[in-house]
């Protein structure tokens, strides 16, 4: 029986380049930028590294989840607008949480598959530190004696209701239900860590940074936006977070919940950052005599149940292969978002994965977890991949809060 959800097919659709912001700790340097910023820095760069003229993008897909100022209902059309993409071109905003980054890349192929343009800017950005502290009961005023209903945006988005329980919580279930053991998980981690330190090192990750520094942004007629970068800090050119993180240092962490395997060294790192490509058919990239990055093949979405969530990225993957003809084997690398050590080792059981294939350059536990610029930044990632090692099939995936798992398969045709 084949499996169900949505697929889309891309006969002509390429990923000409793309660039992202450093991935800062949150309440650290980009804990001020607004993420609207964060997204016209990565924009403007990475039409700059494509050379790719402003005006020729007919579409603009972006995604943000918490809103990080007031501005939010503003953020895709400023960010094309900054970016000096044409104002007669529409703009966008996706959501679909954790998902919302591999999101923007299966609507631009749509856009593009369907007539309307032939380039179109992809930018997820997120600012966690902005995450409001915020009231939803309180628009009629305060009763005397009632409870103060503000509370923290980003842990109460954290607690699934339906379920009744925390992200966290869904990555212990599945610990349970694959057997997956906290020194597997510790173990899982420390990898993550060492080989994102070796990428920092080796210069890998570099080559897809761009660094941010005070400036503003000025197009004609409407006000200036811009970066201010705060003290005495004059330049982010680097990710805050991977470090040397051995097993031992790791297996002394408490568990997020008694008994549970999750810890703050083993789940995903909360950070600030954005992430930017420049997506279009695969016509266009030829009359401009363009060289591609890679071809975008497929996107598969689909639903599974919301008290195992994290498990969404192995029916997303099975559903491309299905569709697509293709077996495991056949693809080279995989990006998968590491929400929590458990819940990425349970899909890599769940697919029988040669987890040597994944995540070769660190992940989210030791890189973080931008919600809306996560997708972006692994399937970015995982292009450039193919193509430094030669090889030709990549998926990069995720699961979704809520229980949904998103995925895209995409091609390096120079291998």
């Amino acid at each position: 029986m084949a499996s169900k959800g949505f697929f889309n097919a891309f006969d002509d659709v390429v990923i000409l380049g793309g660039v992202r912001t450093p991935m800062v700790d949150y309440c650290g340097a980009l804990g001020h930028v607004s993420p609207t910023d964060l997204g016209i820095k990565v924009a403007r760069e990475a039409l700059a590294r494509t050379g790719t003229q402003a005006e020729e993008i007919g579409s603009v897909v972006t995604g943000n989840m918490a809103p990080g100022d007031f501005d939010q209902f503003f953020l895709p059309r400023h960010i094309g607008l900054y970016a000096g993409v044409p104002v007669n071109v529409p703009a966008l905003m996706a959501q679909r949480i954790c998902g919302t980054g591999f999101e923007l890349f299966r609507q631009a192929g749509e856009h593009i598959s369907g007539g309307l343009c032939d380039a179109a800017l992809v930018v997820g950005t997120e600012n966690m530190t902005r995450n409001p502290i915020a009231a939803f009961d309180h628009r009629t005023g305060f009763k005397l004696g009632a409870p103060v209903g503000f509370k923290d945006y980003m842990w109460e988005a954290l607690k699934d209701p339906a379920a009744g329980i925390n992200m966290i919580q869904t990555a212990e279930n599945l610990a349970k239900k694959y057997g997956i053991t906290r020194e597997s998980v510790d173990e899982f981690a420390s990898a993550s860590f060492a080989k994102a330190v070796a990428a920092q090192e080796n210069g890998f990750l570099a080559g897809e940074i761009v660094p941010v520094v005070t400036e503003k942004f000025e197009i004609e007629g409407y006000k200036a936006r811009g970066i201010r970068l705060q003290g005495k800090i004059t330049e982010v050119d680097r990710d805050t977070h991977p470090r040397v993180s051995p097993m031992e240092v790791l297996a002394k962490l408490k568990p997020v919940f008694e008994g549970g395997v999750q810890t703050g060294g083993n789940s995903s790192a909360l950070v600030d950052a954005a992430a930017a490509c420049v997506v279009t058919s695969g016509a266009y990239a030829k009359a401009q005599g363009k060289a591609p990055l890679a071809r975008v093949v497929a996107a598969a979405v689909v639903g599974v149940p919301p008290e195992i969530m994290g498990i969404g990225p192995a029916p997303a993957i099975r559903l491309l292969l299905e569709r697509t003809g293709l077996k495991l084997d056949d693809i080279a690398r995989f990006e998968i978002n590491e929400a929590q050590g458990a819940q990425t080792l349970s899909v890599a059981k769940d697919l029988g994965m040669d987890i040597a294939k994944l995540n070769v350059n660190g992940g989210a536990i030791a890189l973080g977890h931008p919600l809306a610029a996560t997708g972006v930044r692994l399937t970015l990632t995982l292009a450039r991949e193919l193509q430094r090692s030669g090889l030709k099939y990549g998926i990069s995936s995720a699961c979704v809060g809520g229980g949904q798992g998103i995925a895209l398969l995409i091609e390096n045709l120079n291998a």
